[in-house]
């Protein structure tokens, strides 16, 4: 892999020219300044000091029996006692601000490739829906995945050059609150064919996958000719996209074909090795209660989630596979074919 077949993934480079078949997006240069204070992590962990008065998380609760916790006796000279002041963005702040309010109030965010979706979890909501700079930032400065982006970007190039892009980039995307999981998908393409599609939340089993999955396939293929095939310049890559309620499919992101882009339900190996002269596309979903995965989105530092052959996430994964091959029934109470036509 090259370093500009991952630069083509970045989606400041992708959006302009697939705009149409994606979900609305607001992209903004990211400040030198604050790039540091995303890759500082030396330092207490502070959260900017907004210009609105914002927070990301509620007040504190307060109480008065901790107040001389936090007390500094008076005279007191000593400056390493004195907390340092929070980092402002002002103008960088201004521009986010004025973004959520166009995209209608709340947004999701992302850098050039990885969206912190590990730090969903320290939000209020509990998932990336932002409408604020300080949600954004929270998210963003407690995310561990966009290690990737910050430092090890270009790292499985045969070309590496630079330890990391010139220019970060913060992309700002219309949030859809009746967003379905079960209708986002992740497609490989190998040598310009599209070759593999799979459910790409492969923590859940969704019955209504089993009944759609043919017309899914379809709907996929067809879009991938129409739209994606021939326009997007790598030759092997993967894609995500979402399908709505009304068979329209969105583009959502390209990544590189590689193995830190998750292959989810299939291996890397099978996709070099095994699919590579067939003609139809290999589709797959999960097929049973039983056959559900664990959440990948994990919180481990990315120099520990290794997946390389023989390693201890591999391993897990092959039986994984084995379990998922041996499920020849079909499980579970169907669900109602739903997902929001305009995600």
């Amino acid at each position: 892999m090259k370093e500009e077949e991952v630069n083509r993934c970045q989606i400041q480079e992708w959006y302009p020219k697939f705009k149409s078949v994606s979900i609305k997006t607001l992209i903004h240069e990211i400040p030198e300044t604050f790039v540091h204070y995303l890759r500082n992590d030396s330092g207490p962990f502070m959260l900017p000091q907004s210009i609105s008065g914002e927070d990301a998380l509620p007040r504190r609760i307060y109480n008065p029996e901790e107040e001389e916790d936090f007390q500094v006796s008076e005279g007191s000279e000593d400056e390493s006692e004195q907390p340092p002041s929070p980092p402002s963005f002002p103008e960088f702040e201004l521009g986010i601000k004025e973004s959520i309010r166009t995209l209608g109030g709340a947004v999701f965010p992302k850098l050039n490739w990885s969206a912190p979706k590990d730090s969903a979890w320290i939000s209020t909501t509990g998932n990336l829906r932002c409408t604020s700079f300080g949600e954004i930032t929270l998210l963003l400065r407690s995310s561990v995945s966009l290690v990737h982006d910050l430092w090890h970007a270009y790292e499985s190039c045969t070309d590496r050059t630079p330890s990391r892009p010139p220019t970060f980039f913060l992309a700002l995307r219309k949030w859809y609150s009746s967003f379905h999981p079960e209708m986002e998908f992740r497609c490989f393409v190998q040598n310009q064919h599209l070759i593999a599609v799979c459910q790409r939340e492969v923590t859940g089993f969704y019955p209504v996958l089993l009944e759609k999955k043919c017309d899914l396939e379809i709907l996929i293929r067809d879009f991938f000719e129409k739209n994606v095939q021939q326009k997007f310049e790598s030759v092997n890559y993967t894609f995500d996209v979402y399908v709505t309620r009304d068979k329209r499919v969105k583009l959502l992101d390209f990544n590189p074909w590689a193995p830190f882009t998750l292959p989810l339900l299939f291996s890397w190996e099978e996709l070099q090795d095994s699919f590579g002269e067939e003609e139809l596309v290999q589709f797959r979903v999960v097929e049973s209660q039983c056959a559900v995965r664990p959440s990948l989105k994990t919180a481990v530092p990315y120099d520990y989630l290794d997946t390389s052959p023989g390693s201890g996430w591999d391993q897990f994964l092959r039986r994984a596979d084995e379990e998922l091959q041996k499920q020849d029934t079909h499980e579970g109470k169907e669900f109602q074919w739903e997902a929001d036509e305009d995600h």
